[in-house]
């Protein structure tokens, strides 16, 4: 029996019972609620903990809060995610935001030792896996569906495409030398090693473009 049909089936078998439907919309309404306070304070630029910078909760936060803009775009973040847990039909999205967020979170409430709050994040973040595991079936053409076409095949595109990269490589180095950009001591020798380097990628390129599907998804089986 394939995994597919076995996930299916337990997915199938789990959200068809009504004390699990429910135990899902209380989780989703819970984080979401969990998520908009602190997503609040972080949007209108406020600190988040008043611990001093001695101790390394504190440290941290206090640094975080100094960064700009980019304390305000953890907390619109934050605050997406928890608007689409409380929608049914972009539940899915928020639980896909969600989940890596939080667990950024646990990981550093518990390195730091945030004391208590760990716990919490990290049950918050096995509920954030639940609801994601939940829209299994919205998700599993991440997992299961495959493009049904092959790239197009470039000619010798295992020469070709390497040699332009290598050429390119090439090019910067004799540009770096030309103009002295960066005061190296060895231009040739980091001509070469662009031109190597350049010819190392374009394999990678063309190893991914041979294998890569294209097309429209084809059925899931």
């Amino acid at each position: 029996m394939k995994i597919e049909n076995i996930l299916d089936s337990i997915h199938s078998s789990i959200t068809h019972r009504w004390y699990f439907q429910l135990f899902t919309v209380f989780t989703r309404i819970l984080l979401a609620i969990g998520f908009i306070p602190p997503s609040y304070k972080k949007i209108v630029h406020q600190p988040f903990t008043s611990l001093p910078d001695s101790n390394p909760v504190g440290h941290y936060f206090n640094a975080l809060l100094q960064t700009g803009f980019y304390y305000e775009f953890l907390g619109w973040g934050q605050m997406i995610a928890a608007i689409l847990l409380l929608f049914p039909r972009t539940a899915h999205f928020g639980a896909l935001i969600f989940l890596p967020i939080i667990a950024n979170i646990a990981v550093l409430t518990t390195s730091v030792g945030f004391q208590g709050t760990w716990i919490i994040t990290i049950l918050m973040t096995f509920a954030a896996t639940w609801l994601v595991a939940w829209d299994y079936d919205r998700l599993k053409p991440i997992l299961f569906a495959k493009r049904s076409q092959n790239s197009v095949r470039l000619p010798k595109q295992f020469a070709s495409i390497p040699a332009f990269f290598a050429f390119g490589g090439v090019a910067l180095g004799l540009l770096f030398w030309t103009l002295g950009i960066g005061n190296l001591p060895n231009y040739p020798m980091v001509t070469g090693f662009l031109a190597i380097t350049g010819f190392v990628f374009g394999l990678i390129v063309s190893m991914h473009l041979r294998f890569m599907k294209v097309g429209p998804l084809g059925e899931l089986e």
